[in-house]
This record gives C-alpha cells, structure tokens and sequence, in this order.
C-alpha cells in the first residue's frame, strides 16, 4: 500500500515498506532490522518515481540469486587489502547482514589469499555458512560462485576437477553453486586452453557443481567456450566482467551483448573500480600500496564522472557507491562489490529497491565518456600487456603473465618463486610434475 508523503518529507527521500508494513527511513541501520530491509521479492515504495518497483529475483541458470552479491576478494587478502586475521569477526557480521538482508550470491576464488593464507576466503565463507543462525531455507539458498585459477602446472581436466574438490573440501560443502574459470590462457598457453574447458566439463557431469561460468574471458573466446560446452551438454551460466562506469569500453559492450543473446548472465566485478568510484579518495589523498599507484594515474581524470555521481547521489539521498552499483544492475547485470567492513555492506545493500531513471543513466554515461581515463583492464581478458607493462614500468616475463592474475598480486615475488610454485603443487597433489 503506497503512502503520499506529507510536505515535510524531502522528495528525494526514499522510504521502503517492508512485508510487515513498517517504514524505515534510509539513516535506519541494517542489522538492527528484523524483518530484513527487504527481500528480492517485496516490493518497495519510491516516492521519487511515483511507483511501486517490483524486485524480483534473477535467474542465473538453473540458480536463483539476488540482484547483487558481494565478492571476497580482500578476505584473505594482506597486499592489497590489508587483511588481518582478528577481522574475521568483523567478517562474519558482514555476512551475516547480507543474508539476513536477501543477499545469498557470494563469490571467491581458490587463489583468494596471499601467501600462507592461500584459500582463505573460501575458508572463511565455509564457516560462516556452517555458523549462521539464521533459518535453514535462508542458508540452504546460498550460491557460492567461486574460480579455479589457470595455474602454470594445472595442465589437464583432472587437474582442474581436483582443484574444485580442493575448493569444496576447504569451504566443507557438498556442492559448489557455480564453478569457474579464473581466466583464460589463450593469450599465453593456447595447449592449456583445452583442459580448462574440459575441466569445467568434468566437475559440472560429476555434480561437484550446479553451474559452470568464466571469468575475464573476451569476447571471441567467450563464443568459443559457449559453444564448446554447448555441444557437450554443459550450458554456460555466467561471464564475469570488469563492469563498472570506469570500464565501458567495446570489449565490455561487445561482450554484454554477447551474454544477452546466449542467454549467459554477466557479473560485474569492480563495479566500483577498486574504490575509484566511492568519492573517498582525490589525487592528494591516495589509498596505501599498490593501489595508490593506479589512482594516482587514473583519478586526475575521473572529475566530470565523479562529479556527476555526486549530483545524482545528493538529489536521491543516496551515496556515490550506492549510484555506481545501481548503475550495473540498471544495465542488466549482477554487480559483486567487495566488503570488508560492516559500513560497507550496509552502504552497499543501499544500492538495492530503486533503480535509476533513463535520464539519470544517459547523465552517467555521457559523463563516463568524457573522462578521459579508464580502468586497466585484465591481462588475460584483452590484449593489454602493452599498457600493463607501462603500469609496472618493465617488460613482463611470460613467467610473470603466467604466475600473475592482474589486480590481485601474491605476496611480492611470489609468482616467480619455484618454491612457492612447487608448495601449491604439493599441496594439491600433483608434486611429481
């Protein structure tokens, strides 16, 4: 039942009805909701639109999964994230509200975690699952999404099938939601390609997965693959992507068209740009690590897109992060922000039960096209090593596009360390090689 608001409540605001009926103002906390904010399928109200917008949840597949889900990339993850193990707790809050919030898409991968702590988001979200107190439908219909990396000795299909029951064993489940390729070796190890695909082949027939995908494929090698395992009986669920206003160019595109018409539904990872697009961070006010290096060559040009972020976010008493995430969904796809803090997954819920207007998104656009930066894309999705090795200001060894996934460094030296090579050999069962 829609309400008019009275005078003395600013238009711009959003009020949600929730299925008991009861309003909660946008400043309300998350966690201290019960009933949840909402749920994918409730309906919310927004005054600004003068509608009721139905939420539905979307079909990923044979999987069901909410319009957003957040990725794990920082749990585990010391060299760019700053992980600590006495955040766990902190972690386990941020799952524990999203769930409780109608999230129940997650996605990790086996090399989340630098070092020692190799696998740790995988282990973390395994735990978190077995010790939520919630009903057990709730847990039951969470879909876990996570990748196999393209590990220089991971050479046939067997190879890969025992890195998904690696995955499995570590997050103590009996069933992976969605199992994907971390990247493609076309680029640098064309033989290596083939064993890929017949090890997402393998574990999807053995039921180790309900779901295959990929991840930072392009668009001809997606084509490829889709009809590869077509032919063999295996439908390709998603693609992720590097999908974000700061990522918009023909690849992204070509490959969004792409995923529309095979039915394949695009997730969209950095949806915020490595936290370019959240209006924390100037060019005088950098993040720590490596990431400083890439905003300070990327922000100086970010002004005109992140200028209009903030006109969009202050007229709909949202944040700029909540725009840039709404953004993604309002263009057909399944952003999969990153959270560490229980602030940011409450910031992030935020961009959920609205949706931009057709205006609002021509405004976004235009203004992404007239900054004149981009995010580096992945390595192993396009034919970027040029740029890459501009970025890192060396000519890269093949051992280091090998040892390497782009954006997400070991800790330093580790990709060209036979050691640490031949201890995740080992430790996957496969030292003879």
């Amino acid at each position: 039942m829609a309400m008019a608001l009275s005078n003395s409540v600013p238009s711009a605001c959003i009020i949600c009805l929730s299925a008991s009926n009861q309003f909660y103002p946008p400043s309300s906390p998350f966690k201290s909701l019960k009933p949840p904010l909402f749920w994918p399928w409730q309906k919310v109200i927004l005054p600004v639109l003068s509608h009721v917008y139905t939420r539905v949840q979307v079909k990923m597949g044979p999987l069901t999964v909410s319009p957003m889900g957040f990725g794990t990339w920082a749990w585990g993850n010391q060299l760019l994230w700053g992980y600590q193990p006495s955040m766990d707790s902190q972690l386990q809050q941020v799952f524990n509200l999203a769930v409780e919030n109608g999230i129940n898409l997650f996605d990790t991968a086996d090399s989340y975690g630098t070092g020692r702590l190799n696998g740790q988001s995988e282990k973390l979200l395994g735990k978190f699952i077995r010790e939520f107190q919630g009903e057990k439908r709730i847990r039951d219909e969470i879909v876990i999404a996570t990748k196999f990396a393209a590990y220089p000795w991971r050479l046939t299909s067997g190879q890969f099938v025992q890195a998904c029951r690696a995955s499995r064993d570590r997050m103590q489940i009996e069933q992976i939601g969605i199992g994907q390729l971390h990247w493609s070796t076309a680029n640098y190890a064309p033989p290596q390609e083939l064993a890929l695909w017949n090890g997402l082949v393998a574990m999807y027939e053995k039921g180790l997965v309900k779901a295959v995908g990929v991840s930072n494929y392009g668009p001809k090698q997606l084509v490829k693959i889709h009809d590869y395992l077509k032919a063999r009986g295996v439908p390709l669920c998603s693609a992720q992507v590097q999908f974000s206003l700061l990522s918009m160019g023909e690849d992204q595109m070509e490959i969004k068209n792409i995923c529309d018409s095979l039915d394949i539904r695009l997730i969209s990872y950095s949806p915020l740009g490595l936290g370019m697009l959240t209006g924390k961070y100037t060019p005088a006010r950098l993040p720590q690590g490596p990431r400083g290096l890439l905003f300070k060559q990327i922000l100086p040009g970010l002004k005109p897109l992140l200028v209009s972020l903030r006109e969009i976010a202050e007229k709909r008493c949202k944040t700029i992060p909540q725009v840039a995430v709404n953004w993604c969904i309002c263009k057909g796809t399944i952003p999969i922000p990153g959270v560490k803090t229980v602030k940011q997954a409450e910031e992030n819920l935020g961009a959920l039960g609205w949706r931009l207007s057709s205006s609002e998104l021509l405004q976004l656009d235009y203004a992404a096209q007239e900054s004149p930066q981009r995010m580096i894309q992945n390595i192993f999705q396009t034919n970027v090593l040029e740029e890459t090795e501009r970025l890192w200001g060396h000519k890269l060894k093949k051992t280091e596009i090998v040892g390497a996934e782009f954006y997400q460094l070991k800790e330093p030296g580790d990709s060209l360390n036979p050691a640490y090579a031949n201890r995740e050999k080992k430790r996957e069962g496969w030292s003879n090689m």
